[in-house]
C-alpha cells in the first residue's frame, strides 16, 4: 500500500446546476448527500466532485483566465493525480471525513454554462466524483490522503 496525499485548495458551491461555483472556504459535508447547501448534494454515485489544480493548469496554459470552482467542482485539490484513482478508492479529509471515488470523468450530453463561459472544460475528462461515507468540516488547507495499490 503506497499512501498518496495533497490538499484543499478550494471548497466550492453554487445554488445552480451547471453553473461556476464559489470558494466558501469551509464546508460540511454530509454523510449520503454532499457538501450541504450545494446544487449537487443528492443521494448517489455524484455526491462531491473533486478536480486537480493540476488539471486546472492545463486550461490556463490554453490561455484561458479559470479559478478554481470554474468548472462546477465541488473540491479543488492538489497534488494527487485524481483520474488515475480506481473507483472505490478511499479518501481521507480533513480530521474526520471519508469519501470513496464512485465515478472517472463524466459525459457531457450539452454544453453547458462552463463550457461556453470559459471555452473548454477538464471536467469531463479528468473530474472524479465522490460518495460521503464520513460527514464533516472540510476546509482549504485541509490534508487529502489515499491509500493506494501499487502495481
Amino acid at each position: 500500500m503506497k499512501k498518496i496525499s495533497g490538499k484543499i485548495l478550494a471548497v466550492n458551491i453554487s445554488p445552480k446546476k451547471g453553473e461556476k461555483k464559489n470558494n466558501i472556504d469551509c464546508g460540511l459535508f454530509l454523510e449520503n448527500l454532499g457538501l450541504e447547501n450545494d446544487a449537487h448534494a443528492e443521494p448517489g454515485i455524484r455526491q462531491v466532485s473533486l478536480l486537480a489544480k493540476e488539471s486546472i493548469e492545463k486550461i490556463r496554459a490554453k490561455g484561458l483566465d479559470v479559478k478554481y470552482g470554474d468548472f462546477a467542482e465541488n473540491l479543488t485539490t492538489e497534488g494527487i493525480d485524481l483520474p488515475s484513482l480506481p473507483v472505490g478508492t478511499k479518501l481521507r479529509v480533513g480530521a474526520k471525513v471519508l469519501l470513496e471515488v464512485s465515478q472517472i470523468g463524466k459525459v457531457c450530453h450539452n454544453r453547458c454554462n462552463i463550457f461556453y463561459t470559459v471555452g473548454d472544460c477538464v471536467m469531463p475528462r479528468e473530474g472524479i466524483f465522490a460518495k460521503v461515507l464520513i460527514g464533516g468540516e472540510i476546509k482549504v488547507n485541509d490534508m487529502i490522503e489515499t491509500h493506494q495499490h501499487v502495481k
